[in-house]
């Protein structure tokens, strides 16, 4: 069953692909759906990308919802042992 819900937001960040090379990231887009890649039914997809360089400015990420509650978990565990502000936008400014 696809949900058709569809989490947009604004980032900062680059991503690698192997026909772009570096690019900078303004966008994720995060839904559940069928993927195209992943050996599943469905899977937590998130695009990381911007538009403004193309359809090559794209890192797609297929993932079970396992491995997805997981990635979360993992980020708030790094962030939280972080400095507060170490990877932030404003740090080093």
């Amino acid at each position: 069953m696809c949900t058709y819900q569809t989490e947009k937001i604004e980032i900062e960040g680059s991503g690698k692909s192997a026909s772009k090379g570096w690019f900078s990231l303004s966008h994720a887009t995060v839904y559940v759906d069928h993927p195209v890649h992943a050996p599943y039914a469905h899977t937590v997809n998130i695009d990381f990308l911007n538009p403004e360089e193309g359809p090559s400015a794209r890192v797609p990420v297929e993932l079970t919802e396992e491995a997805a509650l997981a990635l979360a978990d993992a980020i708030h565990r790094a962030l939280a042992a972080a400095p507060p502000g170490l990877a932030s936008a404003n740090a080093g400014k």
